[in-house]
């Protein structure tokens, strides 16, 4: 018997988690459920499952075994708290949430009710950054010294202006960062380790109506003594991919979105120059750098069977709750940082309020 999925949030990337689903053998979308009810109508017909305007008729549904929560991110915690005391598996678009109080909730939810819960961040499963994971792990690198994220992307105002959610503290818990940078937060600090300090700036200087920044740039000191960059933006005209760079006192290496475009390390094996042929072609699309939908979904693909195989097994998927909430730790240090004008240590001790900051810019 299939297992079954319910998407939570009919919107542009519950597309994306369809066509995931469709590919896995074993798994099929069987519901789904939105505010507006002419969405989840569309996702229903194109994808051939029931449609449901009452959010609790669906997590009681017995033919959904899996939701997959793709609502505005500050509208996480109640459908993933409903879910789990449904007994549904949990799945979360990124951010998990945008404050920690409400991603703790989530991640205490699941652990009470016994449901897996797994946080998206589909970087980690392209070939590329397992890669260049395994490589740091085995040593290639020597010591680490420097660890940095770009992402430097466009987005119109028509794109701000297009959803009242979009922009806002509230409901996008931020700009740059935590909408779209997120996911090279996520893949630098998995591939570094954790981060200890951060100074920071942010600007909000190429869009209208928005609260949130369209420019950050932050210092990041990681436990092992390297140190980063991060640099974010959605005002970075056309749009470039999303780069990573990883460098030690033994070699380097450079990841563009899917591609490695650099690997070079002081102690070479004969496959190096072969890996580095193979992964240089490896990104088939622009990656989201200008159009949030130009991404492919097989890394969604990958990380559902992840989870599914976590489920079956009774372990934790590679991306579960805590790992998710790492990257909004972060992103909510950079924005104190920024506030401030000081070093902010990590872990956090409290919890910045959202609702308490001012427009950015």
């Amino acid at each position: 018997m299939a297992t079954g999925f319910g998407i939570i949030g009919c919107g542009m990337i519950a597309n994306f988690h369809s066509k995931a689903v469709a590919d896995i053998t074993g798994a099929k979308v069987t519901a789904c459920y939105d505010t507006v009810p002419a969405a989840a109508d569309r996702l229903a017909e194109s994808v051939g499952c029931k449609a449901y305007y009452d959010l609790k008729a669906m997590v009681q549904d017995p033919a959904v075994d899996v939701v997959s929560i793709c609502t505005p991110s500050g509208a996480h915690m109640e459908p993933a708290l409903m879910a789990a005391k449904a007994g549904k598996h949990v799945i979360v678009e990124k951010p998990l949430e945008v404050t920690l109080k409400r991603c703790d909730a989530i991640i205490e939810a699941c652990s009470q009710a016994g449901v897996t819960l797994a946080t998206i961040f589909p970087s980690r499963f392209h070939e590329s950054s397992q890669l260049l994971k395994r490589a740091v792990d085995k040593g290639r690198f020597g010591r680490l010294t420097m660890g940095d994220a770009y992402v430097k992307w466009y987005r119109s105002q028509q794109y701000y202006d297009s959803g009242a959610w979009r922009g806002t503290w509230q409901l996008d818990g931020g700009g740059a960062l935590m909408n779209q940078a997120i996911h090279s937060v996520d893949l630098l600090t998995w591939i570094m380790g954790p981060v200890v300090e951060i100074t920071a700036h942010t600007a909000m200087l190429a869009h209208q109506r928005i609260e949130v920044e369209d420019v950050a740039a932050a210092t990041l000191r990681f436990e092992n003594g390297a140190i980063g960059v991060l640099q974010a933006s959605t005002a970075a005209f056309p749009g470039f991919l999303k780069r990573i760079e990883i460098h030690g006192s033994e070699g380097s290496a450079v990841l563009e979105e899917e591609d490695i475009t650099k690997w070079e390390f002081a102690k070479k094996t004969k496959q190096d120059e072969d890996l580095l042929a193979r992964m240089a072609g490896k990104t088939k699309t622009s990656g989201g750098a200008a159009d949030p939908a130009a991404i492919g979904h097989h890394g969604h693909t990958a990380m559902f069977k992840d989870v599914l195989k976590a489920i079956k097994n009774g372990t934790r998927p590679l991306i579960d709750g805590v790992e998710g909430r790492r990257s909004v730790e972060i992103i909510l240090a950079v924005y104190k940082a920024a506030e401030t004008g000081r070093a902010v240590a990590l872990p956090l001790k409290g919890d910045p309020s959202l609702k308490a900051r001012k427009k950015t810019g």
